[in-house]
């Protein structure tokens, strides 16, 4: 369970813009949260909601140009990553924030062992010997599920499957026991059997390891049986955020609902007809100036098309950026 000793990452008003020759794109506005030590957070949203840009953001990953960080803090360690050195984020990165990438083929350089990759970090970071460092790499393996790791490290990534690839990714990204480990998407492309495997490493990894975990999903089942908490993003923003079993179970704002709602329902042999969102999700051409979700909410007021609704506590850490959200507290704070 997540520690209680104040938070490990602590981002504020994160704002980041890529530059095209079709003008700006504001793919993350304004978003602020908390990462407690210990903690499970899941971040779910449509796709080019920002959860992947958002991630990437905290710890340098996106090209700049075309990417550029106009505002925000995300303090790590008594150091804002924002305003780090590119040798000290190059140290946290790897080291101490460790990272797992959608789709491991293209992650793992196909030139290179897998051996060699999972060793690179572990010299550079740890400043291990290459005998000690292939050593730590079989054992990794091994911890990670993949039979015959000594013999395993001489493979190339075209030599393992999809889900074994996935778990290499994981090996590397825990090689230096980070504080944090991000999993974006990390089983998307996997099929359900592999999926549950990986789950249940993570599981396993969090247990022994004691690590933070931010794991962005588009699959709202796998947040709902892993997760402390849960944010869910929209245009570049959090719309909602809170303890995972009050979002799902009492969700306060029409995206996080209309989310829920397209999640097929089983009754007895029968499963009913799948919902979808009507609409498309916004271009994000400029900043936010009002809901961006009221082109295709059901509920929408009129003030919601002109003003930009503010977070909402509901109870306890459970908000939402709705003017319907049924609260119990005034706004809480941006």
């Amino acid at each position: 369970m997540p520690n209680s000793n104040g938070p490990l990452i602590s981002v504020k008003n994160l704002k980041t813009v890529f530059r095209t020759r079709g003008g700006e794109v504001h793919a993350v506005n304004s978003v602020s949260f908390d990462l407690a030590q210990g903690e499970l957070l899941g971040v779910v949203g449509e796709s080019g909601s920002g959860k992947s840009v958002t991630m990437m953001s905290l710890i340098g990953l996106l090209p700049t140009p075309p990417a550029e960080i106009r505002s925000g803090q995300v303090m790590f360690e008594g150091s804002d990553l924002l305003t780090a050195e590119p040798r000290e984020l190059r140290r946290i990165r790897g080291g101490k924030i460790g990272f797992v990438f959608q789709d491991p083929m293209t992650s793992l350089n196909p030139v290179f062992t897998v051996g060699f990759q999972i060793v690179e970090p572990l010299r550079r970071h740890l400043g291990l010997n290459r005998a000690a460092a292939r050593k730590r790499a079989a054992e990794l393996l091994e911890l990670v599920g993949i039979p015959d790791p000594r013999r395993r490290l001489a493979n190339f990534p075209h030599q393992f499957s999809g889900g074994m690839r996935q778990r290499v990714m994981f090996a590397i990204a825990i090689a230096c026991e980070p504080k944090v480990l991000i999993a974006d998407e990390p089983t998307t492309a996997l099929d359900v059997t592999i999926q549950a495997q990986i789950i249940e490493l993570v599981r396993d990894l969090r247990k022994n390891l004691g690590m933070a975990i931010v794991w962005i999903t588009h699959d709202l089942g796998v947040i709902a049986g892993i997760s402390d908490r849960v944010i869910v993003m929209y245009g570049g923003q959090i719309v909602e955020q809170g303890p995972v079993s009050e979002v799902f179970s009492d969700p306060g704002h029409p995206y996080t609902q209309a989310l829920l709602g397209t999640v097929p329902a089983v009754r007895g042999k029968r499963i009913d007809k799948l919902k979808t969102i009507e609409g498309q999700a916004p271009v994000l051409e400029n900043s936010p100036s009002s809901c961006s979700f009221h082109p295709r909410c059901a509920l929408a007021l009129e003030r919601c098309g002109r003003e930009l609704p503010l977070k909402m506590q509901i109870r306890g850490s459970h908000d939402a950026a709705c003017f319907l959200a049924k609260t119990e507290m005034s706004p809480a704070n941006a």
